[in-house]
């Protein structure tokens, strides 16, 4: 694993300190990455999404309706 050393504000230090302090993480570190993957993981559900409207402008059209779209990226974001 590879170690970082970083700064925080106050108030992130406290809320960092806060959920140790809970229980609800054991460290700081484990907080950060989960962060991370949770930021990756949103990452990858935009990347659909603007894949998928790429592919779309370059087909010129489609039979869906707006609505239709939207539950698709939805139903493929939450799944």
């Amino acid at each position: 694993m590879v170690r970082q050393s970083i700064s925080f504000t106050e108030p992130n230090d406290k809320w960092l300190k806060k959920l140790v302090d809970s229980k609800e993480y054991t460290s700081k570190s484990e907080i950060i990455n989960d962060l991370i993957r949770q930021a990756r993981q949103q990452q990858s559900k935009i990347d659909w999404i603007i894949a998928r409207l790429e592919m779309a402008e370059k087909s010129g059209f489609t039979s869906d309706s707006k609505a239709d779209i939207l539950a698709q990226a939805k139903s493929s974001a939450n799944g």
